[in-house]
């Protein structure tokens, strides 16, 4: 399988509307890709808090439209990143605003929607996106030919509970896109690697380049197999990493060393 991971550069001088279109370009030109990934927030940058409301779109606005049209013209499996989502209002009510969530998209080679995955664990801890949106409920998975992706997005990085769920709903291929500060790279790397190796599957973790809000990005978008080896690793600026790598050394691995087959804790209750 080939996955190319968009480190795309925010850049507060273009807007968001040209950054949709050269993101749409970037994905029809994987075209040899089998899977395309995006990173966190990348219309409006992960730290432009300030900017999430005004930039808030419904699940199927302008970005869910561009990047499903570029899936489908390249026709490629494609993780768009996630994007500040301004649902529906409980009530209906006209006026009333409904919740935000940081949300990522998923689409298939045909452009349809896969899956819609709402980050459950926000940023911020009394502030910036834990305060201003909603927290997601669910672990979300996708079958691809070859794998199942389980969906994860940045700070979710620190939460190993959440990568069990996703194994035990059969992920081997773990997709996360972020906007990760520059400051903290090395928990980045080390994080990334540890759900690897626990969990012995593959790690694709695609981040942002340039400066959010004057917080500089790590950028460094990484894939990592099931043994915790890093197969492919960017420097920190706006680049595309391609890799190829073999879903199939997932089984390999758990059946050589099979560690998980000794959990004893938080396993999932069996069906009575």
């Amino acid at each position: 399988m080939r996955a190319s991971l968009l480190q795309i550069a925010v850049d507060e001088d273009e807007s968001v509307e040209v950054r949709r279109l050269r993101a749409a370009a970037l994905v029809r030109e994987q075209a040899t890709a089998d899977l395309v990934v995006l990173p966190e927030l990348w219309t409006t940058g992960a730290f432009a808090y300030e900017r999430f409301a005004d930039e808030a779109e419904p699940l199927k606005g302008p970005t869910y439209e561009a990047m499903a049209q570029a899936a489908s013209d390249a026709g490629v499996w494609l993780h768009a990143g996630s994007i500040p989502e301004r649902a529906p209002a409980a009530s209906g009510s006209a006026g009333e605003e409904g919740p935000l969530y940081n949300t990522s998209l998923v689409f298939s080679p045909s452009g349809e929607l896969a899956a819609a995955y709402r980050k459950i664990h926000r940023f911020g801890f009394d502030k910036g996106e834990a305060v201003l949106m909603s927290a997601g409920e669910e672990p979300v998975t996708v079958r691809l030919p070859g794998t199942t992706v389980g969906v994860a997005t940045c700070y979710d990085l620190r939460f190993p509970e959440l990568f069990r769920a996703l194994v035990d709903a059969g992920a081997e291929t773990f997709v996360l896109s972020a906007g990760w500060p520059e400051r903290r790279r090395a928990h980045w790397t080390l994080l990334a690697r540890a759900r690897a190796v626990e969990n012995q599957a593959f790690v694709l973790a695609c981040g942002t380049a340039g400066t959010h809000a004057g917080v500089p990005q790590a950028g460094h978008s990484i894939v990592v197999d099931p043994w915790g080896e890093v197969l492919a690793e960017a420097g920190p600026g706006e680049e595309i990493l391609t890799v190829d790598f073999d879903p199939g050394a997932v089984a390999t691995t758990r059946d050589l060393f099979p560690a998980l087959k000794d959990r004893v804790l938080g396993l999932p209750t069996p069906p009575r």
